[in-house]
């Protein structure tokens, strides 16, 4: 135990040790104490060391208290010392303090001075460097305010790329730099507004522009553009059709101020100061297509022709200067800007204009019924391919649609003359010209170039063998050709080209306008027999005026008469078969006037004597026949035999008719005897030659089959008909049972209503003949059948 309590107390006095070396932490030492189970033994340990230590303290300020007090007091003393030097030094110190604050306050003032002198001076350098710029940006505005763009390109240009760069630290700078944008956009924006505003004043000034251009095109190839529609009006005689509603084209029309051109007329410069502007601005390529587009927007309204085109010329004229005033303008811009317009892109919108406009010109003029109006739109378009092939434009196109306009004149003019020859018809007497004076020969001469030696020996009064409407006709196929070659002039054509031309212009004319109005006029109910014998007179001689016509033409368009042509003049023809159908009508019409005569025939089917004469109907027909075919000395032979072969062979086709027609039932011998008189009355007329050159017996023959019928009822010899039947050398050949069968039934019902005559053996007899040549005119019937 001592032992431990030993150890006890060394641990408790390391322990304060500790405590007493430590003045501020002895956290570990108390946990050490804790630990432990010697809290109590330590507490008692370290009341005892507090009691040692206080009775130190004790000790030795009971030692030292004198010299405390001595010290105390001379603390007190030193403190009044302090307080004066205190005070003294508080005042020493406001008096320092105040000075100072106004030296503070003149270094402030002092500073502050200095300082604005150094910002005055920085300010009025960076002013200075600002000038430039500032008086670069009141210019702008200045510029701007006075639509001076191109100027104000140039200043803005030099702020910058030149004045901005130096002042490029300041922020005011960036705000200019985004205004300078804004005046950027504004001068492109006023640029294009100034480029919307020529564009609508090029679209104005282009007809006039065209105008001029057309104009000083005609001057320079010495077209004169109203020469041929002129004459026009001349080519249908006043007195055969009405003059064309035609107004020849004054001066006025065409005057234009003298000598301009189209940069004389419009102000190009919008045009290069927005190319530059925008080049500038580096957006040519947008300002290009913005103008080609906006270019070709307006090349679409040009082509646009006027709804009412197709009525005046100066529809035609209107529309043609908007077109050379657009592309004159185009042409212009692309030699003093080629960049903006070049020769592809005219070409590419030429090529779709040319289409355009041969479309709309094709489909106007199709409109157009006066040829001379379509003259002038010939001289038109003529000009205007003149004008922009000048300016290099291919106008292929536009030669083809001359020839189409061509041809559609050729059938205006065609529409024109059928009515001219209509009234040559209807004013034709169709009587031959007859003539008393030499001047009246004269001028049938002179229209018609007809030549007779026995007229020209022939004393006054002269009469030609054709009517008025032969020389009339010819002048105005003359007139056509002429009225044909009127366009096919100034189309640089060869002369042989023309010639051709005109030719089958010429055929046209011939073989479908007067071909038909000739075949309408023949066919005419109200033409007398006469007045057709005339008209196939009348063909004789304008079919040896188409060789006259040939050589008109080619003295027209000196064209060489050994070339053979393409296109032969084809009048003969076309004559010969009018003239062929006027002999048809001829015949028809003999026909119709015989059958006038036939229908006064009033046979008295049982007679019972003939009358020993032949009818009046038929002596008055052979009368009429006499004396029609004495009016058939100026046709043709063959035109009189083939009427009077016609007339025969009818009047035989009309007796025979009746005698065999339904509508006869029963016919007396003496009413045989009558028709037999009528025949031997026409064979009497056949064999006196109405008509001279027929050979023996032609017209004879006509009447034969009605001669053998009649023979052989009248000669009752049907021994030598049965015998020789079917034999080329029968007496009776032409005789057909049919036709014996039909009048022999007539004759026996004729025979029947005699009543007497079942009381004679004779009549008996003959009745039972009768009945046997019926009976075996039947077998011979059935058997041929």
């Amino acid at each position: 135990m001592d032992e431990s309590s030993k150890e006890g107390k060394g641990r408790h006095d390391l322990l304060l040790q500790e405590i007493e070396a430590i003045d501020d932490y002895w956290g570990p030492t108390f946990r050490a104490i804790f630990d432990t189970d010697e809290c109590d033994a330590f507490a008692d340990k370290l009341d005892s060391r507090i009691r040692s230590h206080d009775k130190d303290i004790e000790k030795l300020c009971s030692a030292h208290h004198q010299g405390f007090i001595e010290s105390i007091r001379d603390l007190l003393e030193l403190k009044g010392l302090a307080n004066r030097i205190h005070g003294e030094v508080q005042a020493i110190d406001s008096d320092i303090c105040h000075s100072v604050t106004q030296l503070k306050l003149k270094g402030q003032e002092l500073a502050d001075a200095r300082r604005i002198e150094r910002n005055m001076k920085t300010t009025i350098e960076m002013l200075q460097s600002c000038l430039p710029v500032l008086r670069a940006y009141i210019k702008l505005q200045q510029q701007m305010k006075e639509k001076r763009y191109y100027p104000a390109l140039k200043t803005l240009e030099q702020l910058e790329h030149i004045h901005l760069p130096n002042i490029s630290h300041y922020r005011f700078s960036e705000h200019m730099k985004k205004s300078l944008a804004k005046v950027r956009e504004s001068i492109k924006e006023a640029s294009m507004v100034d480029l919307k505003d020529f564009l609508e004043s090029i679209r104005k000034y282009s007809p006039k522009i065209g105008e001029v251009a057309m104009r000083h095109t005609a001057e320079q190839l010495n077209i004169d553009i109203s020469a041929n529609s002129s004459a026009i009006k001349r080519l249908i005689s006043p007195s055969v059709s009405g003059e064309f509603d035609y107004e020849a084209p004054s001066e006025s029309e065409y005057s234009v101020e003298e000598d301009l051109s189209a940069q004389d007329l419009v102000d190009f410069s919008p045009v290069y100061r927005c190319l530059h502007i925008h080049t500038v601005l580096d957006a040519k390529e947008t300002y290009e297509n913005y103008y080609r587009k906006q270019r070709k927007k307006q090349a679409r309204l040009a082509l646009q022709p006027p709804t009412n085109m197709h009525e005046t010329i100066e529809g035609y004229r209107q529309y043609f200067h908007g077109i050379v005033g657009f592309f004159v303008v185009e042409d212009h811009v692309m030699n003093t800007a080629s960049t903006l317009v070049n020769r592809s892109y005219l070409d590419d919108v030429w090529n779709i204009a040319v289409s355009k406009i041969a479309s709309s010109v094709r489909t106007h003029s199709s409109y157009c019924t006066d040829p001379a109006l379509m003259l002038k739109i010939k001289n038109l378009v003529m000009l205007f391919s003149s004008t922009l092939k000048t300016y290099g434009y291919s106008v292929s196109q536009l030669v083809e649609l001359l020839q189409e306009i061509r041809d559609h004149y050729n059938e205006v003019l065609m529409q024109r003359w059928v009515h001219v020859f209509r009234d040559i018809f209807d004013e034709d007497n169709y009587h031959p010209i007859q003539v008393t004076t030499p001047a009246e020969y004269q001028r049938v001469i002179e229209s018609f170039p007809y030549r007779d030696s026995n007229l020209e020996a022939a004393p006054f009064p002269k009469r030609f063998p054709f009517s008025s409407l032969v020389p009339k006709v010819y002048r105005q196929i003359r007139n056509y050709i002429q009225a044909c070659l009127q366009f096919s002039q100034d189309l640089n054509l060869a002369d042989q080209e023309i010639d051709d031309t005109l030719r089958r212009y010429t055929n046209l004319l011939l073989t479908r306008t007067l071909s038909g109005c000739l075949s309408t006029l023949i066919r005419k109910p109200s033409l007398s027999l006469l007045q057709l014998i005339q008209i196939s007179i009348n063909t004789n001689y304008l079919e040896e005026s188409n060789a006259w016509l040939e050589e008109f033409i080619a003295q027209l368009t000196g064209a060489s008469r050994e070339l053979s042509h393409i296109a032969r003049l084809q009048g003969r023809a076309v004559f010969r078969d009018v003239r062929d159908d006027a002999e048809q009508q001829i015949y028809e019409a003999l026909k119709r006037k015989m059958d006038e005569f036939m229908e006064l025939a009033n046979y008295d089917w049982q007679l019972n004597e003939p009358s020993g004469q032949a009818s009046s109907f038929l002596m008055d027909l052979i009368a009429f026949l006499q004396s029609t075919f004495q009016a058939f000395t100026n046709l043709k032979e063959h035109v009189a035999q083939n009427a009077c072969l016609t007339a025969c062979r009818h009047i035989a086709e009309i007796l025979m008719d009746l005698l065999l027609s339904d509508d006869v039932k029963s016919i007396s011998m003496g009413a045989l005897q009558q028709v037999n008189l009528d025949v031997i009355q026409c064979e009497q007329f056949a064999a006196s030659e109405p008509v001279p050159g027929f050979e023996d017996g032609t017209l004879l023959s006509s009447f034969l089959d009605l001669r053998q019928l009649l023979d052989l009822l009248l000669s009752w010899d049907w021994s030598a008909y049965f015998h020789d039947y079917g034999q080329d050398t029968s007496k009776y050949l032409r005789v057909s049972p049919q036709r014996a069968i039909t009048v022999l039934e007539k004759l026996r019902e004729a025979d029947k209503r005699t009543v007497f005559s079942v009381l004679k053996k004779s009549e008996r007899d003959k009745k039972k003949l009768m009945e046997t040549v019926l009976r075996q005119l039947r077998q011979l019937l059935q058997s041929s059948a």
